[in-house]
């Protein structure tokens, strides 16, 4: 879910906060991509009609991959250099999150059955994607795809999004690509949205700067941090009645949640029991990432071909020419992005994407085009 309403309430209050890039506008720049979100995105677009997946001749879902092979060699073509990263285990606060998602694939999973027995096309599409769950073996698949195409895998020890923030803040990342706003809440200080999405929907990247966001917002990370859980987030239930402009108009008023539980109207605004907003806040302050010691080498090395035929075109039935192909543009993207950026033959300016440091005290001024069948050549339909 992410934080709701986060990205409509940056573009009515934070504006230039955010703003339009094309995708090519990334070139030589490392981007720590939420490996998960991404896979989710291939399984429910490519190659995929109603309850129909892309399958390999074993009856394998291989949507993933296809997903993953093309869209990644994309971002190489482009002279962007990649870096995935896989959840770990989710953090127990979650768990109430998971459990509510696994209860709306239940509900869609009957309305689905109700859609195909009543040929209602409309809602068949709609709900067999509500359906869809990334599994441990998609993620293993994929991480294997990666890893033979010389790009690298970061396995979180939990949440994602929190080690990618990380990789950005400690400068191994120029940005983090996700399509879950709590990046930012996570203080990612660049956080692009829309770099994964398929090329046909032509819709620009776009991207957020978190130093930005605090100034415009007045308001310090902290304050920004208790906005986002008051908004509504992973971690704990919202107080009913209140949205992003109202919360964001309480955390200006009052300078914290703590505050505004002491100010606020008891009888309008009802506050969950046991409402953990506390330990909410510590995971988005201090979340479980990797040390510096223990992060892998990031390094984007030459694929290797003979291993990406073997797992591509023996194992999941893509076509070989086409692999050999992409093989190629591989390589080939691997000579281009050497060349580096501009800047990079330039001193250095300050980082100027550090978090503004504000006062804590309350201020009262005023969120792959379906491959087909024909072009991946990886497999069949499976309904």
């Amino acid at each position: 879910m992410g934080i709701k309403g986060l990205t409509k309430l940056l573009a009515d209050n934070a504006p230039t906060a955010m703003k339009e890039q094309k995708f090519e506008s990334f070139f030589g720049r490392k981007i720590a991509i939420d490996a998960s979100m991404s896979i989710y995105q291939f399984l429910i677009v490519v190659g995929r009609t109603g309850t129909e997946m892309l399958t390999n001749e074993a009856g394998e879902v291989t949507s993933h991959l296809q997903g993953m092979f093309n869209r990644t060699i994309r971002l190489l073509e482009a002279g962007i250099k990649p870096a995935y990263v896989f959840d770990g285990q989710p953090p127990d606060l979650k768990k109430q999150e998971l459990a509510k998602r696994y209860s709306r694939r239940v509900d869609a999973t009957e309305l689905l059955t109700a859609a195909v027995e009543s040929g209602n096309q409309e809602d068949i599409e709609k709900f067999s994607k509500r359906t869809v769950k990334v599994t441990k073996q998609h993620n293993e698949d994929c991480k294997r795809l990666l890893r033979l195409m010389g790009v690298p895998v970061i396995e979180a020890p939990s949440e994602a999004e929190a080690q990618c923030a990380a990789l950005c803040k400690s400068g191994k990342v120029y940005a983090v690509a996700s399509e879950d706003m709590d990046s930012l809440t996570f203080g990612a200080p660049k956080f692009l949205r829309h770099l994964m999405d398929p090329s046909s929907r032509k819709i620009p990247v776009m991207e957020f700067d978190v130093s930005k966001i605090l100034e415009e917002l007045n308001l310090s990370m902290d304050q920004f941090i208790d906005l986002c859980i008051l908004s509504g987030c992973d971690y704990c239930d919202s107080i009913k009645g209140i949205g992003g402009l109202t919360a964001l108009k309480l955390i200006r008023q009052h300078g914290s949640i703590e505050h505004i539980l002491e100010n606020i109207n008891k009888e309008r605004y009802s506050i969950p029991v046991d409402w953990p907003y506390e330990e909410a806040r510590r995971l988005f302050k201090e979340p479980l990432v990797l040390a510096d010691k223990e992060e892998p080498e990031m390094k984007w090395s030459t694929p290797d071909e003979e291993g990406l035929l073997t797992f591509l075109v023996n194992e999941n039935g893509f076509n070989s020419d086409r692999v050999t192909k992409a093989i190629e543009k591989i390589k080939a993207a691997k000579n281009k992005s050497s060349q580096g950026r501009l800047e990079s033959f330039f001193k250095p300016v300050t980082n100027s994407s550090a978090p503004v440091k504000r006062k804590e005290t309350p201020a009262n001024t005023g969120k792959e085009t379906s491959a087909k069948k024909s072009k991946g050549g990886g497999g069949r339909k499976k309904k």
